[in-house]
């Protein structure tokens, strides 16, 4: 798409046919630059002794395929690839509408042609031609100019989310009982590692004196020892 693009460029501001005078070298420079990202000698080249068109094109190759080749070392092949399908496919979804919408035009206004003694169908397959290739065309050159000039930004990963506890809060305490009993896991089974790192909590007062096999004073219906117990 990019030597394609390229030759269309020249082919339209360089005529083949045209002699060197006549080429509009201003307007290759502006769509060089504007399609391509590149700042180019383009005047100087043409104004060299018995330049031809060919041998600009060349050079506007080997310029725009260096561009692209370190364009590519930001990012890795397997990225690069990636990036190239999501532009050309959003593109071609993005033309095809418009395509589709100029043929329904076409198709409203065609009838008229059979005023000037012109077959409307003929008319209609003539035009609906040159709309194809002008979407192709467009189509080369917008995919070509977004991956020749927009700029590829890679954002830092977001960070992990804070982990999720679950809550019960006991409406007569107002601790969380689930926590309390992953204490007390860990601190009657866990590795000397959980256990250590199970901070101890303060117990209210007058819970330091209940017996390990008495009812826990919280009113939780547990023994001491498996309830608040298991937090000293």
């Amino acid at each position: 798409m990019r030597h394609d693009t390229v030759e269309d460029l020249v082919a339209r501001h360089l005529p083949p046919k045209a002699y060197a005078d006549q080429w509009d070298v201003e307007g290759l420079d502006e769509r060089v630059k504007s399609l391509l990202g590149l700042e180019l000698p383009i005047k100087d080249w043409a104004a060299e002794e018995g330049i031809a068109n060919e041998e600009i094109q060349q050079r506007l190759f080997a310029a725009s395929d260096e561009r692209a080749a370190e364009r590519e070392t930001v990012m890795s092949p397997e990225q690069t690839r990636m990036i190239e399908k999501s532009f050309l496919l959003q593109m071609v979804d993005m033309q095809w509408r418009e395509h589709l919408m100029h043929l329904d035009h076409l198709r409203n206004v065609i009838g008229l042609r059979g005023y000037g003694q012109r077959d409307p169908l003929n008319e209609y397959k003539t035009e609906a031609f040159s709309l194809f290739e002008k979407l192709i065309g467009d189509l080369r050159q917008n995919v070509t100019r977004w991956l020749m000039t927009v700029e590829i930004q890679f954002a830092p990963p977001e960070p992990a989310p804070p982990p999720m506890f679950e809550v019960h809060v006991d409406p007569l305490t107002g601790e969380n009982e689930r926590a309390l009993e992953m204490a007390g896991t860990a601190l009657a089974g866990g590795s000397a590692e959980q256990r250590a790192a199970v901070p101890l909590i303060a117990l209210p007062a007058g819970f330091e004196r209940t017996g390990r096999n008495a009812p826990c004073p919280c009113g939780s219906g547990k023994k001491f020892k498996h309830c608040h117990g298991a937090l000293v």
